[in-house]
């Protein structure tokens, strides 16, 4: 996804709510817990699978998956025009900092967190 796409779909989302006067009801506060109850719907589709059946979906369940990513995104992208931050500036710096965090050197093939490096 690149910016101009992230600001297109930002704007089209933005539409939608503005059209239905759900303006009211975004406050940061929601829309952080819609988008957790979101997360928690996309976890439900991968709860108590084998790591080998989450990689292994059906077509329906692999369907439902790419909802609750979508869901995911469109309140992600809600919350960041409500709060007026550059998302894709914001992922910029946050992967550059994991960078920095996460030397390949040092990361590469583990599991472990950044402070056990």
């Amino acid at each position: 996804m690149n910016n101009a796409f992230i600001e297109t779909l930002s704007s089209a989302i933005d539409e939608f709510a503005k059209e239905r006067d759900w303006q009211q009801f975004h406050s940061p506060k929601n829309l952080s817990m819609a988008l957790i109850v979101e997360a928690a719907e996309l976890v439900e589709h991968f709860q108590w699978l084998s790591e080998r059946q989450s990689e292994e979906l059906d077509h329906d369940r692999r369907a439902a998956v790419a909802e609750e990513l979508a869901d995911i995104l469109i309140y992600t992208l809600r919350l960041a025009s409500q709060m007026e931050i550059d998302l894709g500036s914001a992922a910029w710096a946050k992967l550059e900092k994991n960078r920095r965090k996460y030397p390949v050197e040092k990361a590469r093939g583990t599991a472990r967190k950044y402070t056990e490096l």
